[in-house]
């Protein structure tokens, strides 16, 4: 393998020769403290770190970073703290992270671009990190490593073991329906979420960073790691070290990210029953690669073998003592590319020997899996030209062969204020428009609509719900999701009226709008698009350029081919 010369470093156009500009960044160098023997001749490793004091997720990074640095400096390169922006999944950013993941995008790459860095140490794992992260890189071309941020501890609320996301929801239900208290909810909220780390659900924020580990972009086994196991300091050292490795092997994203990387990566998604919000990101993630990836991809027949909340029983912190993603993947080995290099100079197969499941349960055998298949279900018809997406495990049987009439909300607000009071059956269809791409703006989570209140009260905890909306990870129920093109548009969700009866067959892979085409034609001809009340800024920027679910919300602009050329050595 043939390995560069410190001459060849991106750094050297910097730092290296005799003119005015690199005397120049000699000077400030110094002045940052540095000296000559630290940095010249040697990989600038970029830790590219999204802590923020208002991420919990990423609460414990400001400290891995320098187990990071440690790595680095071990390895003989020099390491530089670069923050970016935390994102905090949808629980604090309004209308919803989702609107930011490609500024986040922008932010790596021009980072990684603009500056003298040879590899980068990307450090994230709330949901929309994780793409954005490896989007950035991916475009900026440089070596690339993925620290993921690892899961919280598991909730404990009255003797029972809980999941951030998914027991909040049905706990919620329960005090919709009078059956929890104030006191009991007051327990909850400082039982539910104990440490730092991401979900411990598999929820997008563990989806995403298994999906960064079987692409090959962490070290073996980082992905399943509790954020505060001492093990995961030992991760983030290993992470630092061996990036400058891969400057000086020059293993850049182009080399690891190919198409049997993404078919392995939608392999996983399913056999982890994982978020359906990886749709979304795996096709804008590869895209950036070059790799073509659509949503008949992820139509395909893998046994759910993580027996894991939402769609099972356990949680992260379960699934790691079990063995973790390696053990999964091993299992998985049929389906998979095992000849391919990964991150850590190996083969996919050679990262997987040794790995062992050890607790059945959480990580079921191919003879008794969760499911046979089903971990996601691609739909399309009338209502969805473009397809939508389907978490069938998630979901109750009966209602995935369905037929009903609508009840039709135009916004999250109108949701929001009759959810209660419309008269709605079991039967009903609940369907939820204008939270698109463009409509939400930015596709918040808001496709787990809530069951009315007079039917949790009945004892009714599922419903269809379909919506141009995404949902959480960490959410369940039969919600229809991602339905494209969106209402806002003009897709034919924007048609849809009150006691229109809505045709869902998920064993059919269909989503129909039973009305007339001659009336859905009077309908189209007298619709007209909504106002944006985003007239300026990112919002703006945003409507204008963002494409719609089934091509993986990324802007054109940056989905667009070719590469940029490096910044003049001035």
């Amino acid at each position: 393998m043939s390995r560069k010369s410190p001459e060849e470093l991106r750094s050297h156009r910097w730092y290296g020769g005799e003119g005015l500009r690199s005397f120049s960044h000699r000077t400030r160098t110094r002045q940052l403290g540095i000296g000559a023997d630290e940095h010249l001749g040697k990989p600038v490793i970029g830790i590219v770190n999204t802590w923020s004091e208002i991420n919990p997720c990423h609460l414990h990074l400001r400290e891995r970073a320098e187990a990071v640095k440690r790595g680095v400096w071990q390895a003989g390169g020099y390491p530089i703290e670069l923050p970016a922006s935390a994102l905090c999944g949808e629980t604090f950013q309004k209308p919803t992270a989702m609107l930011y993941r490609n500024l986040l995008a922008m932010e790596v790459e021009e980072v990684l671009r603009s500056y003298p860095v040879d590899g980068a140490v990307l450090m994230g794992g709330c949901d929309k990190t994780t793409p954005a992260l490896i989007m950035g890189a991916t475009s900026a071309g440089v070596p690339s490593i993925f620290v993921p941020a690892g899961p919280m501890l598991r909730g404990h609320w009255r003797g029972r073991t809980l999941g951030s996301g998914s027991d909040m929801w049905r706990t919620w239900d329960d005090r919709r329906a009078g059956l929890v208290d104030d006191g009991q909810l007051a327990e909850l909220e400082e039982g539910l979420a104990r440490s730092p780390g991401h979900c411990m659900t598999m929820g997008t924020a563990s989806t995403m960073t298994s999906v960064a580990e079987v692409l090959g972009l962490t070290m073996p086994g980082a992905a399943s790691i509790p954020a505060v196991d001492s093990a995961h300091s030992r991760m983030a050292a290993a992470s630092g070290a061996r990036v400058v490795e891969m400057v000086w092997e020059d293993l850049t994203p182009s080399k690891i990210l190919t198409a049997q990387a993404f078919s392995d990566a939608v392999v996983t998604v399913l056999g982890l029953g994982g978020s359906t919000n990886a749709v979304i990101h795996l096709i804008a993630m590869a895209r950036r690669a070059g790799v073509r990836l659509s949503l008949s991809d992820f139509d395909r027949s893998v046994p759910v073998l993580a027996d894991i909340q939402p769609g099972g029983r356990f949680l992260m912190e379960d699934f790691y003592y079990a063995g973790g993603l390696r053990a999964l993947l091993a299992l998985l080995k049929p389906w998979l590319h095992t000849s391919r290099r990964v991150a850590n100079g190996w083969t996919l197969g050679d990262s997987l020997a040794g790995a062992e499941v050890f607790d059945p349960e959480v990580i079921r055998p191919l003879d008794n899996p969760l499911a046979k298949e089903g971990g996601l279900a691609v739909l399309h018809g009338n209502l969805a030209p473009d397809g939508a997406v389907i978490k069938p495990i998630a979901a109750d049987p009966d209602l995935l062969q369905h037929r009903g009439p609508a009840v039709v909300f135009d916004s999250y607000a109108d949701m929001q204020a009759r959810i209660d009071t419309v008269p709605a059956t079991a039967d009903s269809v609940l369907v939820l428009r204008g939270s698109g791409p463009v409509g939400g703006p930015g596709m918040p989570e808001h496709g787990m609509l809530p069951v009315p209140k007079h039917l949790l009260q009945q004892g009714v905890r599922d419903m269809v719900r379909i919506s141009d909306a995404r949902m959480s990870g960490t959410s369940f129920g039969t919600c229809v999701l991602h339905v494209a093109p969106e209402s806002h548009v003009g897709g034919p969700l924007a048609l849809v009226r009150d006691g229109d009866p809505i045709i869902l067959d998920v064993p059919g892979r269909e989503l129909r709008l039973d009305v007339p085409q001659d009336e859905l034609d009077r309908r189209r001809a007298a619709w007209a698009a909504p106002e944006s009340p985003y007239p300026r800024g990112y919002a703006a920027l945003h409507a204008k350029h963002i494409r719609q679910a089934h091509e993986g919300c990324d802007f054109d602009f940056l989905a667009a081919p070719g590469k940029i050329a490096e910044p003049e050595a001035t």
